[in-house]
């Protein structure tokens, strides 16, 4: 829970880093970035499944 914590503070830090210095936003659109984030998680628990299952 702190690691969450800690990384949206970091994330809006940063954010307001460049709303500051008027830049563009360092991310993609919205739902688009969470998909993509989303689909590396599962990739990922895809793989350490299959690690498991079929690796052993």
């Amino acid at each position: 829970m702190k690691l969450i914590v800690l990384s949206l503070i970091t994330g809006a830090l940063v954010g307001f880093v460049f709303a500051l210095l008027k830049l563009p936003i360092p991310a993609p659109p919205a739902l688009p970035g969470i998909m993509g984030i989303i689909g590396i998680y599962l990739g990922y628990q895809v793989y350490i499944w299959m690690a498991g299952t079929f690796l052993k």
